[in-house]
């Protein structure tokens, strides 16, 4: 059973009935789950993951003024029957083990993306990492009286600018195009073997987090990269043609037709998405024809490798 479906059943089974006891006014403040940083937020904790902390456990988010008037009380009953279910586990991460316990919605969304609550403009959207915003909707949600924790989650979740989007894309685009289809080549023949692996893995970070974007979905930490590329429904067949550039001790020429291959996947469904009319298998005209599809006349006029 997973990290999460355990802590949805000792939240209900004993955490609630606690909860209804001592703060039976408040309950109906507060937002109830599991989110945020760690393997059991997305879903992909296995028997490795238990050897650092106990991942059972969830976080009762506040708001600002609740936690002030109630916050210290209800932290001590969390830390108390958690004692009490799990005696025999220690917390050996601090940055584990944040994620558990009682905080406030604003320090939720300020710790994981530098700001209270969702992105407002283009350029917060732009600057923070995708890993942070898919850390900031993972997990699920058990109870959330008055909504507000959800509803930031939701504007996240669905509410990136399509044209900041699209600018991403672009970018990843680009990247890709300078790191696997130029640079690896090139910096092979230079004799700079270290700085074509380099490249090669330039080339896959992009590919991952622009498979992602074009599921309209943010891509996590490296860690989890992969695991959460192959569950897409889109190109998440390509998780494995990118993982073996990276793996397999292949030959040259084998490595530059694997780019190739995966290069066409991508174009395929940025043309299905009728984000490009370019032609050919390169992938910077594509990243072009794409920024011009961008109708904020500031950011299309970025650079297109800000983003």
């Amino acid at each position: 059973m997973k990290a999460i479906e355990k802590s949805r059943r000792w939240y209900e089974n004993i955490l609630l009935p606690e909860l209804k006891k001592h703060f039976p006014e408040e309950l109906c403040r507060m937002a109830v789950g599991v989110a945020g940083r760690g393997s059991e937020c997305f879903g992909f904790d296995d028997e490795v993951s238990g050897d650092h902390d106990n991942l059972t456990g969830v976080s009762i988010w506040l708001t600002d003024e609740d936690e002030r008037t109630f916050g210290l009380a209800l932290g001590r009953l969390y830390r108390e029957v958690h004692r009490r279910s799990f005696p025999e586990k220690g917390h050996k991460s601090q940055l584990g083990f944040a994620e558990h316990g009682v905080d406030t919605v604003s320090g939720f969304f300020r710790r994981h993306l530098g700001i209270s609550g969702a992105p407002e403009s283009c350029r917060q959207w732009l600057d923070i990492p995708e890993y942070a915003l898919a850390e900031a909707v993972n997990g699920e949600i058990f109870a959330d009286g008055p909504g507000i924790f959800s509803a930031i989650r939701e504007k996240i979740m669905y509410g990136m600018p399509e044209d900041v989007r699209l600018k991403k894309i672009a970018g990843h685009l680009v990247m890709m195009a300078q790191s696997g289809q130029y640079n690896f080549e090139r910096c092979l023949k230079h004799g700079e073997t270290a700085a074509a692996e380099i490249a090669l893995g330039e080339f896959v970070r992009h590919a991952v987090s622009l498979a992602f974007l074009l599921n309209f979905r943010f891509a996590p930490y490296y860690k989890w990269m992969f695991r959460g590329m192959r569950q897409l429904p889109q190109l998440g067949f390509a998780a494995e043609k990118l993982a073996a550039l990276l793996v397999e001790k292949q030959n040259i020429q084998p490595r530059l037709t694997l780019i190739e291959e995966i290069a066409s996947d991508f174009i395929r469904v940025i043309q299905e998405q009728n984000l490009s009319n370019a032609a050919g298998n390169y992938l910077e005209p594509h990243a072009f024809a794409v920024l011009r599809g961008i109708g904020d006349q500031q950011l299309r006029a970025m650079h297109i490798m800000d983003f």
